[in-house]
């Protein structure tokens, strides 16, 4: 064990770990088991070999201005400085998680978060100089890891770039999705089919159409994501505490943003307003609303096909893939688990939403104190949604399957079908073919036949796809 102390008193820490007494007392004070997200941790990672880079550059220029020697602090020594680029990239690739121990939900505006990076920074440092974890004096987790840094900014900084790396994911997995879809609408575009209001036979319509409705959501869907990239891209780094750059060379202001840029190919860009960027989190909230959107359309979508496919329904025009034994003691059961999936997944991201929003306003003053939940609430959204578009890639609408001759059976022989009557015969007439249908469990064709309302070559132009599924009709037609 190794003895490290805080201004609060001392600790025994593993001798080989790479943490410290900070990231100890969040672990003793924050007994939450919810994992850190490694994303957050790896974005986090890049962004401190951001810093990293920015103060050689800034010594750099100092050194050609010939100003070294005036400072009243002592600069980072080159080699310390290559060690905590080098291990800061190796977390950026994932390295030394093991050693972070700090859950996903603390208090502190993400303090334990930064401190727990920090001292794994130094650690892992000291240990490629061949000195032991601890050994402060030579290498300090806040006078050189976190140099010219504040939680304040490498916190939120490295969220959004782990959200935009996600958002990344998330569109293309949209448009993966999408593309299925579209495949579906033309295959069965003019396949026709009951359209349903309430839940009850209403009007004819066709799977072309249902699933055109689909593919126009995803098609927003991808709209609304791409405008995320907007918002989440503006970065508070370099503004310090509460983005007033207090401790902060100007140099390093406005140079680190851009070096983020050159490291992580994002469109990033400095805020204009560092302290607004500091203190205000509402573009957590629009871009969660955003994808919450999504969630709502994919609900909606698998719901629909868990109806049409289930066992409700007799003689199903929709079949969706067995995917797995759904009971362990009723033999033959399988149940719709892709859509169950979808559907929790939904309810989870309108959680984290109320979460984002509420805490979002809770922010006082010049900070955000609750951003380590409101982080991981917005990823786990997002890698949620990511999950969703995949499986129902994958596991429900690549192997489903549309029985349209069924579908046009089962549509003839609806009284709904009727309707398509009214602007031929009128309502009562229309009725009164329906009432037929229905009273005597008979078709279109063979309630017409006995009532002789329309010649029998009219009604079946009128039950044509092309006649059923044009919008609207004109005088010509009639």
């Amino acid at each position: 064990m190794r003895r490290e102390e805080d201004f609060i008193g001392e600790k025994f820490i593993d001798e080989n770990a790479l943490y410290g007494i900070h990231s100890w007392r969040a672990k003793e004070n924050f007994p939450d088991n919810t994992p850190f997200p490694i994303e957050w941790y790896k974005a986090l990672g890049i962004v401190k070999l951001a810093c990293f880079k920015t103060y050689a550059n800034y010594k750099k220029a100092l050194e050609n201005k010939q100003l070294i020697n005036n400072l009243p602090f002592q600069l980072i020594d080159n080699r310390i400085l290559e060690t905590l680029s080098l291990v800061a990239e190796e977390i950026s690739e994932g390295k030394y998680f093991e050693d972070f121990i700090i859950p996903a939900i603390t208090g502190g505006a993400g303090t334990s978060i930064n401190m727990n990076m920090n001292e794994i920074i130094a650690n892992a440092s000291l240990i490629k100089q061949d000195k032991n974890p601890g050994q402060y004096d030579i290498i300090d987790p806040i006078e050189h890891a976190n140099v010219f840094q504040s939680t304040n900014d490498v916190i939120p900084t490295s969220l959004k770039l782990t959200i935009l790396n996600l958002l990344n994911l998330l569109e293309k997995s949209i448009n993966q999705l999408r593309a299925i879809i579209e495949n579906i609408e033309k295959q069965n575009f003019n396949k026709l089919r009951i359209a349903y209001t309430q839940m009850q036979e209403a009007v004819p319509s066709s799977y072309g159409k249902l699933f055109s409705t689909y593919n126009e959501a995803l098609s927003r869907d991808w709209w609304r994501v791409s405008k995320c990239f907007e918002r989440i891209k503006i970065v508070n780094l370099g503004g310090s505490a509460v983005g007033t750059g207090i401790t902060v060379p100007q140099y390093f202001i406005m140079n680190v943003v851009e070096q983020l840029q050159k490291l992580t190919n994002l469109p990033i860009t400095r805020s204009e307003n560092l302290s607004d960027a500091t203190n205000n989190l509402d573009t957590f909230v629009e871009v969660h609303a955003i994808i919450k959107a999504h969630a709502v359309n994919l609900e909606k979508m698998v719901s629909d096909m868990r109806l049409l496919s289930s066992d409700l329904i007799k003689n199903n025009e929709i079949s969706i893939p067995k995917k797995q034994l759904g009971s362990s003691i009723m033999p033959g059961k399988v149940n719709p688990v892709i859509p169950e999936f979808v559907i929790s997944c939904s309810h989870k991201i309108y959680a984290n939403d109320s979460v984002i929003t509420s805490l979002s306003a809770a922010g006082c003053l010049d900070l955000n104190a609750y951003i380590p939940i409101i982080g991981y609430s917005l990823i786990d959204s997002l890698k949620l949604l990511i999950a969703c578009n995949q499986t129902l890639s994958e596991n429900l609408f690549s192997g489903l399957i549309i029985n349209s001759e069924l579908a046009l059976e089962k549509l003839l022989n609806s009284p709904s079908v009727a309707t398509a009557l009214v602007p031929y015969i009128g309502y009562n007439k229309a009725s009164l073919i329906s009432k037929e249908m229905k009273t005597n469990n008979i078709s279109i064709f063979a309630a017409n036949e006995k009532l002789k309302l329309v010649s029998k070559e009219k009604l079946e132009k009128i039950l044509t796809s092309e006649n059923l599924l044009k919008t609207g009709f004109t005088v010509q037609d009639l």
